[in-house]
């Protein structure tokens, strides 16, 4: 496979089906992303995977909370507050997209609170990673992070397999860090669903939209 096949291919899958991942396979990916760019070569991500009978725990624990309206402190906004234009509207967008693509119309709230729900179940994949940076890193650093992260999604194509990046996780930070063993000066930065496609999963139809280049394109010469 080519790299720009797998740029191409690579999207958000929110539907997996449960079949089970060979961590050791999760894990030769994950080192083989640690070759992503960093700045000073600080390399300063931290990656926990959990699979296996720690992701059936994980996904309990998080029924419950989600049962009995548990929440607890984001550890960082993940979108400004206000959001401005035109990013307001490419969000709006691609939820919109997302909801048609399920059948989920805009006046029913309760569903559409369901379905995101699922978010906290990994949309069924058998495995994921989770992602925490020392709390003295600065946003040079967050951007190694996603450089990690973008790699690992391309590598697990090659290896057929899918990925979803969430930052969802952030507004349950004390329970993933509780639950993985996080040490006090790291912060939660995100989690990615890990596994095979279920390509009978409507929401998996959505090719979400680009904007066009000549809104953030510019060749200077």
């Amino acid at each position: 496979m080519k790299v720009s096949e797998a740029v191409a291919a690579r999207r958000s899958v929110r539907g997996f089906l449960s079949d089970p991942v060979d961590v050791a396979l999760i894990e030769r990916l994950a080192v083989e992303s640690s070759r992503a760019a960093s700045g000073g070569n600080l390399q300063p991500w931290h990656i926990d995977i959990v699979a296996g009978d720690a992701m059936n725990r994980l996904k309990g624990t998080m029924l419950s909370k989600l049962a009995s309206g548990v929440t607890e402190a984001p550890e960082y906004p993940i979108y400004p507050d206000p959001l401005p234009e035109p990013y307001k509207a490419r969000r709006f967008a691609v939820g919109e997209a997302m909801y048609a693509e399920i059948g989920i119309p805009r006046e029913d709230r309760a569903a559409r609170r369901m379905w995101f729900a699922r978010n906290f179940a990994f949309f069924g994949a058998p495995a994921a990673l989770f992602v925490t940076i020392d709390r003295r890193m600065g946003p040079p650093q967050w951007q190694d992070i996603g450089w990690f992260l973008n790699s690992f999604a391309l590598l697990a194509i090659e290896e057929g397999l899918a990925t979803c990046a969430q930052e969802c996780w952030a507004v349950y930070p004390e329970t993933v860090k509780a639950f993985i063993g996080t040490p006090d000066d790291r912060i939660l930065f995100c989690g990615m669903a890990v596994g095979y496609e279920d390509i009978a999963e409507p929401a998996n139809r959505l090719r979400s939209a680009r904007a066009d280049p000549g809104d953030w394109l510019r060749v200077v010469t």
